[in-house]
């Protein structure tokens, strides 16, 4: 039987509800439609706040954890993570339904709790942000230092090789002119009895053959050269497709390790054998260093830039503003008996004119005389206030407030009401006069 009965107390309720809702949409035609479907979408936007604030609080407490893991254990990261974005929400809440001049200390606390969560959060989500913003130009700066590092080496080889080959081509060239000493008989080496005598004599023969021998060399040692210019052009040709090619940076990356290690193999071999001296090859970062996200220290921050901070920020702001929104603007329509209670309580109101706006503007102060008929004006100034804090009316100044678009078919229902029963009465009494 209960259960019955609570099952009809629903349904009786609930076809009440329907039938008021269809009395008003007929007593007030399309105004009240209209003001009822704005209720709705301004409730609905008030309540869509909530999952926004969470949502917000999500991400930023995702990226401050991310960037405090940096620094501490990732697990007490975690808890202070939690900490500060609870403490931004509540404190950000709280500080809405307080006033400075009611309790300065409690309102500068919160505030000042407020700020430090929210600097801290702001702080440590800059890592994150920094990192998404500048992916690119670290992965440009990294393969630049890659880059330079290579291009380094090979200008130094191509110094040893330009020496390497002008010594060699300078002591053909002595030879040549010893060659042609030694045809006229000028070379210090021949004997004093065969000097001046032009001819092809021992000396000559001797000097030729090692010519000729030198003359083969350079040209090898210009051939394997070419070859080494060869591996040169692919080491390059690694170092533009580890730029261009992001799908396959790994195997890239491989290529131009690979490349360098064989340009120097293949040098070191060649010139061994005519200097000791040789440049050595750079030792080039890891693959797993070389694509690494920014991991800052203490000792190592990141260099600053604006973008990520302002992005930081923002996030952090809209979940202050929303979570101050939430307190400062309280959601919902009027039920029945708070329309009643406003429409009694706006009543007692004396003075009313239409201002600037074309609004209805209602002076909330007591005039002379209700001051000193001592008038209690608490009911009416809760209407006021339930009203302000619904979006019903609109404050001017400490003393006015005026009537929000929303509030006029409110108003003129009741008011269409009254005149209903005042007429409903009129016909009543005519009725008993005339019976």
């Amino acid at each position: 039987m209960p259960d019955l009965s609570d099952r009809f107390n629903n349904n009786y309720k609930k076809h009440a509800m329907e039938n008021r809702l269809i009395t008003q949409l007929k007593s007030g035609g399309i105004g009240r439609l209209i003001n009822i479907v704005q209720t709705l979408f301004v409730s609905f936007l008030r309540i869509w706040s909530i999952p926004i604030v969470l949502l917000l609080s999500l991400a930023s407490g995702f990226t401050t954890f991310y960037g405090m893991s940096y620094f501490i254990t990732p697990w007490i990261a975690l808890i202070i993570t939690v900490a500060i974005q609870s403490i931004i929400v509540i404190c950000s809440f709280e500080l809405a339904g307080i006033h400075l001049k009611a309790n300065r200390l409690r309102y500068f606390s919160v505030l000042t709790s407020l700020i430090i969560a929210f600097v801290a959060s702001m702080a440590f989500s800059y890592f994150k942000f920094y990192e998404i913003s500048e992916h690119g130009s670290i992965r440009i700066e990294r393969i630049n230092e890659v880059g330079n590092q290579v291009d380094e080496y090979l200008k130094k080889l191509v110094v040893v090789k330009s020496s390497l080959l002008a010594q060699q081509k300078q002591e053909l060239e002595k030879l040549a002119k010893e060659m042609s000493q030694a045809y006229f008989g000028n070379h210090p080496d021949i004997p004093s009895q065969y000097k001046n005598q032009v001819g092809e004599g021992p000396v000559w023969r001797h000097i030729k053959a090692v010519h000729q021998e030198k003359q083969v060399q350079l040209t090898q040692l210009e051939q394997q050269f070419s070859l080494i210019d060869q591996s040169t052009a692919t080491l390059q040709a690694s170092l533009n497709k580890l730029d261009s090619d992001l799908t396959h940076s790994e195997q890239a990356y491989q290529e131009v390790s690979q490349s360098l290690h064989k340009v120097q193999l293949e040098f070191n071999q060649l010139t061994a054998k005519y200097r000791t001296d040789l440049p050595s090859a750079p030792v080039l970062m890891t693959y797993s260093q070389f694509t690494e996200t920014v991991k800052p220290s203490v000792n190592n921050l990141p260099k600053f830039t604006l973008f990520p901070l302002i992005i930081a920020g923002m996030v952090d702001f809209f979940t202050v503003l929303l979570s101050y929104r939430l307190e400062f603007s309280a959601p919902g329509p009027l039920t029945e008996r708070e329309e009643e209670l406003v429409f009694e309580c706006l009543k007692q109101f004396s003075e009313f004119r239409i201002n600037e706006n074309d609004a209805v503007e209602i002076i909330i102060e007591k005039t002379d005389i209700e001051r000193a008929r001592h008038y209690v004006d608490w009911p009416r100034m809760f209407a006021v206030g339930l009203l302000l804090s619904r979006g019903f009316l609109r404050k001017v100044d400490d003393r006015r407030v005026e009537f929000a678009p929303n509030l006029y078919p409110l108003i003129a229902e009741k008011m269409g009401d009254k005149l209903q029963q005042i007429k409903a009465q009129t016909a009543m009494k005519n009725s008993a006069r005339n019976g």
